[in-house]
């Protein structure tokens, strides 16, 4: 006490001697402190208070409400956001208080959101990302700690058990508050769910208590919409789940209309979580969605209809071979669907691998490589005989227009499963638009 420190700045530093940057930065560094701080600007006027209320998590309020709003509005005077809800965080152990500010938006999963940590009141850092575990990334942090050691350079922390601690220490905080959040208030969980349902089903992937609590309630993408798990489950008891999301899109207006429940297990968790819901649901099954699931929904033809069709099928399982296609014919709804082609990425990977593989050995240990592989499953284009497009191109009895037909319909079929087309696939529909448009200018003239 009765200190005085005097600086006097370099030639080239002035500018951070500026009487309002001093007082921006004291403010910056030093809202926190315990003991008071005053800023004189050396005019002689009074002193201007760099600390002049404590903490706002320390403070006292009148009503639950009005705790609530300001911590809020201070959430959003430090982060630049309105946040979705704030979360108390005090651990007496190690002496650290603050708040938790609930991102209003989504972020990209994996994304770590930097944390302004205070040691003793003093700001040491805005970009804390170690004070949090990884799938904590829906919140901002405030807090002030006594225990928690910087490093040498006052610029993060130090890395050891008592910072290990605190992390866990929080993370449950931040448990208890979702648990929380989910028995009392549906509203704001439904708001939370809604923004931030990858972080918690990242959380829910390796946490018990939250998958029993969340997973009902969380979205997914299926053949009814979007829709939560729960309410899928009331309509559909026994649950398929794709391997991807390409696999989903190829079945899901056939699986929809045949009164299948597909749930798109391509995304970052999804089908791991899908798969545990028995787990909450005993009544409901799951279980992994393969072509033969949906093909049994798939209803033959009748027998004059397939042999008035054998032609055009052989013709067109030719046209198709290059991309290791087979041609079958069958009634399915929606009407309106003219063909479905049924092929999974890990198919079409091994069949090029195999292909590969073939042109690089050739000869004699190319050809016994190739008895021994097993064979890559082959791509399936199943024509809608409901359909009056496909009923018409069954007809046609010129064989280049019978082809060039099939060709249209594969196109069309790659084009609806929305996966990337390869460019010969690119090729084959430019072509066949081509060749259909010049046979019917032909036609005409």
């Amino acid at each position: 006490p009765g200190t005085t420190v005097t600086l006097t700045p370099r030639a080239d530093a002035g500018e951070w001697t500026r009487p309002a940057q001093v007082h921006a930065l004291a403010r910056h560094f030093g809202s926190l402190l315990r003991h008071p701080v005053t800023f004189d600007d050396g005019t002689g006027g009074p002193g201007a208070a760099v600390n002049p209320e404590p903490a706002p998590w320390a403070r006292t309020y009148p009503t639950p409400g009005a705790r609530s709003r300001a911590l809020a509005a201070y959430g959003e005077e430090v982060f630049g956001f309105t946040p979705l809800d704030t979360i108390d965080l005090d651990l007496p152990v190690v002496g650290l208080k603050g708040i938790a500010c609930v991102l209003p938006d989504a972020v990209p999963a994996g994304r770590r959101h930097g944390h302004r940590v205070h040691v003793k009141g003093m700001l040491l850092s805005e970009q804390a990302e170690e004070i949090l575990p990884e799938w904590a990334f829906f919140v901002r942090c405030v807090l002030d700690a006594e225990s928690l050691r910087p490093t040498a350079s006052r610029e993060s922390l130090y890395e050891d058990d008592t910072l290990a601690a605190v992390r866990d220490a929080l993370a449950e905080r931040l448990r208890a508050w979702i648990a929380r959040t989910a028995a009392s208030d549906p509203d704001l969980l439904g708001r939370f769910l809604q923004t931030h349902h990858l972080a918690v089903k990242s959380l829910a992937v390796h946490d018990d208590e939250i998958l029993r609590m969340l997973l009902p309630w969380l979205p997914f993408e299926t053949t009814d919409g979007h829709a939560t798990l729960d309410e899928f489950a009331r309509t559909h008891r026994t649950v398929l789940v794709t391997a991807s999301v390409e696999e989903f899109r190829q079945v899901a207006a056939i699986a929809a209309a045949a009164g299948l429940g597909v749930v798109n297990g391509g995304y970052t968790y999804d089908r791991e979580l899908v798969h545990r819901l028995p787990e909450i649901r005993p009544e409901v099954s799951v279980a992994d969605l393969d072509p033969g699931t949906l093909t049994a929904h798939l209803d033959p033809v009748d027998r004059e209809t397939e042999l008035a069709a054998a032609a055009y099928l052989a013709l067109a399982r030719d046209a198709l071979a290059v991309f290791d296609c087979d041609v079958a014919l069958r009634t399915f709804q929606p009407a309106s669907a003219p063909a479905l082609l049924l092929d999974s990425r890990e198919a079409r990977h091994e069949r090029t691998r195999s292909q590969l593989a073939r042109e690089q050995q050739g000869g004699v240990w190319g050809d016994i490589l190739g008895h021994l592989r097993q064979e890559a499953p082959r791509a399936q284009l199943i024509l809608n005989q409901l359909n009056p497009l496909v009923r018409t191109a069954v007809t046609i009895d010129e064989p280049e227009l019978a082809r060039t037909s099939a060709e249209a319909l594969y196109g069309q079929a790659a084009m609806l499963s929305r996966r990337p087309l390869r460019p010969a696939e690119s090729s084959l529909i430019n072509r066949s638009f081509l060749d259909l448009l010049a046979h019917a200018l032909r036609k005409d003239s």
